[in-house]
């Protein structure tokens, strides 16, 4: 604040720190004012000065403690950084908990959320704090005309002034800031538990494309088993040499499709690496059992479990923090408060006084009226968005369900009906192959029969294992918790 003349602060007179009149004229003919320097604006300017430091060396705000989060079904890890650790790639044969301990220590989509965490955090301490002191000095009346040509008559004002929050402007900041870091933290359980989802799919792929393989690899070694019997036949002199032919292309088929799968798994073997950080992968293979299915439960039964998403769940979050910043909106209305105080050398007759000031913005014009109804609308926003997202995940759900209860079905179905059969055919056809009552053409197309169903069967088994992490990222918990349905 401005301490110089016209100013509306007081000036008070110090009676006890000036001498009479008469020994200060007398001290002035004895030392010319341009020479002496007076004791009163040494005192001056060192009260002033420890008044300006003292504040610097006042104990800081603590820092305030963040309240963690609403549970959810899936707690969340430690979201220490973990960017700046080694990624190791295992060497052995990885399980699923392993593929997902490993994603969860090691993804980089993870480890920019534990940042922003740590982020929002500082935000909420540095809301915390009070402004900061403002020093001012200031000297008036000096290189003018006739008597005010030198310093000889000029006057010198040290003061300190303060900002004052009124309204409770900063316990609102510093509770926004608090539900930000909370809403960081939703955020980061939905993107570790979308992250452990698509984990899951990887791993389910990979478990698949190993299953391939070793089917496609067992299909070639049957038909050229087919291939080796026909030409036993054919030197007997009991088949033609065109049915050979024709066994040749089917195990030219079989090498082909085998190739195709192993590329397949291999392409699904680094989409899994990648989770874990990685651009190669190089664990040989993963363990698991496609064929451990359980039964389904009630749809009623799932969509109970609806709200434990982190995504819904983290809108009750996201409601009261847009009515904290109503609130802080109405508070940033009240005006604030700056006072200043400091002392005033007087040169002419070495004399020094008090002065103080208040200073109060008058809200005639701006009220915060534009941010207040921001704030409001945001708030109606989050309402709308909060009810959008809980209908589009239903609808997800359903969706989800619908292809997890299918696959099921189908599963079932292949195999407990049609894969039994499609081999007892084989099998009887083959012998009747033998026994000279059936055309090779037979044997062929049975073959081609139990081939297919098996295939069939390993996307069903994919497709019901990839539904049901997709119903368990929905839900943020295992169905098995909704309904013990025994493995079957």
């Amino acid at each position: 604040m401005s301490c110089g003349s016209g100013d509306p602060m007081g000036t008070v007179a110090l009676d006890d720190v000036h001498e009479p009149s008469q020994r200060s004229e007398d001290r002035m003919k004895t030392n010319p004012p341009a020479e002496r320097i007076p004791r009163s604006l040494v005192k001056m300017t060192a009260t002033a000065m420890m008044l300006w430091l003292l504040p610097g060396c006042s104990t800081p705000p603590a820092a305030h403690h963040l309240a963690d989060p609403p549970p959810t079904a899936i707690s969340m890890t430690s979201v220490d950084p973990i960017g700046s650790e080694s990624v190791v790639d295992p060497a052995g044969v990885l399980s699923l908990r392993d593929v997902l301990s490993l994603t969860l220590l090691h993804n980089p989509e993870l480890a920019s959320f534990s940042w922003q965490i740590r982020a929002r955090e500082a935000v909420a301490l540095q809301e915390g704090l009070s402004p900061n002191p403002e020093f001012e000095a200031e000297i008036e009346n000096f290189a003018g005309s006739d008597t005010l040509g030198g310093f000889d008559e000029a006057e010198s004002t040290i003061s300190i002034s303060q900002l004052i929050e009124l309204g409770g402007k900063k316990a609102l900041r510093v509770r926004v800031a608090q539900l930000g870091t909370g809403l960081a933290a939703w955020k980061y359980q939905s993107q570790r538990l979308e992250v452990l989802t698509r984990t899951s799919m990887h791993f389910i792929d990979v478990l698949a494309g190993q299953r391939q393989v070793e089917l496609k690899s067992a299909s070639l070694d049957l038909a050229l088993e087919v291939m080796n019997g026909v030409s036993a036949r054919i030197e007997a002199g009991k088949s033609s040499p065109l049915e050979r032919t024709r066994a040749e292309v089917v195990v030219a088929q079989g090498k082909i499709s085998l190739e195709q799968a192993k590329r397949s798994l291999e392409s699904s073997r680094v989409l899994l690496a990648s989770c874990w950080g990685k651009e190669v992968a190089q664990f040989p293979s993963v363990r698991g059992s496609l064929e451990q299915i359980h039964e389904v439960p009630e749809f009623d039964l799932l969509t109970s479990s609806l709200d434990d998403n982190p995504t819904v769940s983290r809108w009750d979050l996201e409601i009261s923090e847009r009515r904290a910043r109503i609130e802080l909106a109405a508070a940033e209305a009240v005006p604030d408060i700056t006072v200043s105080g400091g002392a005033r050398l007087f040169q002419g007759t070495d004399e020094t006084a008090l002065v103080v000031g208040v200073s109060l913005p008058i809200p005639v014009f701006h009220r915060n009226q534009g941010l207040r109804r921001e704030a409001e609308y945001n708030l109606s926003i989050a309402t709308e968005k909060q009810r959008a997202v809980r209908v589009q995940l239903f609808a997800n759900l359903h969706d989800s369900y619908q292809q997890l209860l299918s696959a099921y079905r189908e599963v079932t179905a292949l195999r407990d009906e049609v894969i039994p059969a499609a081999k007892s055919a084989y099998d009887g056809v083959r012998e009747s192959y033998r026994q000279g009552k059936l055309a090779q053409l037979d044997v062929l197309d049975s073959q081609k029969t139990l081939f297919e169903v098996r295939d069939q069967y390993t996307r069903a088994l994919t497709d019901y294992h990839r539904a049901r992490s997709q119903v368990e990222g929905l839900l943020g918990k295992p169905i098995t918790e909704l309904k013990k349905g025994g493995s079957r």
